[in-house]
């Protein structure tokens, strides 16, 4: 079999050798060769990530069950952190660099850390007060220049929650769903941070939260005006995708051509990012025939859905999922709520996964996000009680690398593999179980929990002098 590089590295040279002969057959002038300087434009990212890796050592786990969040096991094994990433992961035999921390795991096991693809921590705090309700930009169903990252409040308690007790180590921040266009979502790093910022994920790509269904149309339809059905949903999606295609034609032959810059519009900015492929589109969405509706769309202006979140119905159109290449995020046993929730079933995860589609666990909840391990292991209870035997290692995708690929940072992080962020979780007996809580967490390999020191038990400024303060986790 022929590799695809080995096609590359010919052709390049072909297309060298044209290059060299035609600049020798092409007569120069006074002007040839010189470059035309670039047109101006605006900033893509204004608000970068200022995030700085906590200081870690070099750290061995000996001795424990490990999931490498890729569907592997390895049984009396050894894990090796240093300089905030894997360094190597196998059995006993794994070679230790000397003077590393070593840590006894046997009878623990080894994880991933959780990556929640949908959570509202820090837009929505908890305990939550209304001066704090940050997550919904409920003045319009088209508001995709709001941006989830400019309402999180560091501080929220909840952040550090989901990491004593769930284990979540990245989490993504999504603008609420009483919007068909809801704003970008951000990634962050579960660390503490003075600014938002200051946890911003490194490199990961922005989100556009949108919402079908039920929400928007009763949101706005209770206030006389569009939308107030399913269709008018629709209606509006598709003609703000028509004003984002002609706002990305003129910015696109701007940037080529020059000219007079046009007029900024920043609702249209994270529309055009996402018709470019550099903004994921994460769609509220819970019934099987909105669903397909809203893959036709996608089809019809030229992006793409990354997940479907909730998808209640999403075992209804499994194979549609797969045949294109769309995540479902879902609960475990979270339905019927709502007439569009009303025909969940306990084995829509297993059902999904087993039809080879990109299947992953979510929160949508302050509650939720510490126990995503249980959630897992509910779906993983309803599937085997159906005839569906899925191995506990696989299931732990659906809590760290499917995530990680829908949100753009599998790359980084979402296994346990060498090169990786080192974001690991240590659990205190087997992760599917009800009795296990995280003993130690490490964040691009900084021990940032350990059940066993009060003085890693975080505490966020909120909490600071309060009663009870830490002892909550």
């Amino acid at each position: 079999m022929v590799s695809s590089k080995s096609l590359i590295l010919p052709l390049l040279a072909v297309l060298a050798a044209c290059s060299t002969t035609t600049e020798s057959k092409t007569p120069k002038t006074a002007s040839a060769g010189e470059s035309r300087s670039k047109p101006a434009t605006y900033s893509r990212d204004p608000f970068p990530s200022t995030y700085k890796v906590y200081p870690g050592v070099p750290t061995a786990i000996t001795g424990a069950t490990i999931f490498d969040g890729e569907g592997g096991r390895i049984e009396n094994g050894t894990i090796v952190l240093a300089d905030g990433v894997v360094r190597a992961v196998g059995g006993a035999d794994t070679p230790i660099p000397d003077g590393a921390t070593r840590i006894d795991g046997r009878g623990k096991w080894v994880t991933p850390g959780v990556i929640d693809i949908h959570s509202h921590l820090g837009d929505y705090p908890s305990p939550s007060v209304e001066a704090h309700q940050d997550g919904n930009e409920v003045t319009g169903p088209v508001r995709p220049e709001v941006w989830a990252e400019h309402s999180v409040w560091p501080q929220d308690p909840g952040f550090t929650r989901a990491l004593t007790n769930g284990g979540v180590t990245s989490l993504q921040i999504l603008p609420g769903s009483a919007n068909l266009f809801g704003g970008r979502s951000v990634t962050l790093k579960n660390v503490p941070g003075r600014t938002m910022q200051q946890m911003k994920f490194p490199g990961a790509p922005y989100g556009l939260k949108m919402a079908c269904g039920e929400n928007p149309k009763r949101v706005y339809g209770s206030r006389n005006q569009m939308p107030a059905s399913r269709m008018a949903n629709v209606a509006m999606m598709r003609q703000t995708w028509a004003r984002a295609q002609e706002y990305k034609r003129r910015w696109d032959k701007y940037e080529k051509d020059g000219g007079e810059m046009p007029a900024r519009d920043l609702a249209m900015e994270t529309l055009r990012g996402v018709l470019d492929g550099e903004i994921l589109v994460h769609n509220h969405c819970y019934r099987a025939d909105e669903m397909a509706n809203i893959i036709d769309m996608s089809k019809e202006f030229g992006y793409k859905v990354s997940t479907f979140h909730h998808a209640v119905e999403a075992y209804k159109i499994a194979d549609l999922l797969k045949q294109n290449g769309i995540c479902a995020a879902l609960w475990a046993d979270w339905w019927g709520f709502k007439m569009e929730a009303y025909d969940g079933i306990n084995e829509n995860i297993p059902f999904v996964h087993n039809a080879g589609a990109c299947t992953i666990v979510h929160s949508d909840d302050p509650n939720g996000i510490q126990r995503l391990n249980q959630e897992a292991a509910k779906a993983l209870a309803f599937g085997r009680k159906a005839g569906i035997q899925i191995p506990d290692e696989v299931a732990w995708t659906w809590l760290s690398i499917n995530p990680a690929r829908a949100m753009g940072i599998a790359d980084k992080t979402g296994s346990l593999k060498p090169g990786k962020m080192a974001d690991v979780v240590l659990w205190n007996g087997h992760p599917f179980s009800v009795y296990t809580r995280p003993a130690e967490v490490w964040i691009d390999g900084a021990l940032m929990y350990d059940a066993a020191d009060p003085a890693r038990r975080p505490v966020t400024d909120f909490e600071l002098g309060q009663p009870g303060e830490g002892d909550v986790k």
